[in-house]
């Protein structure tokens, strides 16, 4: 059951005893309501959809890390994944951008992570997409 239908019954304090006693209080209420429980298949989905969450944060967080290391040399780029990759090129790429030969080897380990969070994001979205079709 929600845990905003046991709330009321909650006497006082919080511990577990006093949750335990509102709940058994407001499961003999007869207007109670009740979660549905939820299929191995739902949970799954969910835990992909979590985990998709999680890694577009970690991607955002290693891309604000690699502005933020190329802004200590003066190299200001857009906010926005898309503006990180493009300047990711530019550092490893034929267009030199002069860094000193520490700082790109300092920056080519979150280059990779970057690179390789991208392709397991992509990965989940493309079987989202499938489970999505499928129902």
């Amino acid at each position: 059951m929600p845990p905003a239908y046991v709330k009321p019954y909650v006497k006082r304090g919080k511990n577990d005893a006093t949750d335990a006693e509102a709940i058994c209080e407001a499961v003999t209420r007869p207007n109670m309501r009740f979660v549905p429980v939820k299929s191995a298949d739902q949970q799954a989905v969910l835990m992909l959809h979590r985990t998709r969450a999680l890694l577009i944060r970690q991607q955002t967080m290693l891309a604000n890390a690699f502005r933020a290391h190329l802004a200590e040399f003066g190299i200001v780029v857009a906010q926005g994944i898309r503006h990180v990759r493009i300047l990711i090129e530019q550092v490893f790429g034929e267009d030199i951008i002069d860094l000193p030969a520490l700082a790109r080897i300092a920056l080519r380990p979150r280059a990779a992570q970057l690179m390789e969070l991208r392709l397991q994001i992509r990965m989940i979205e493309k079987e989202l997409l499938a489970w999505h079709r499928t129902s």
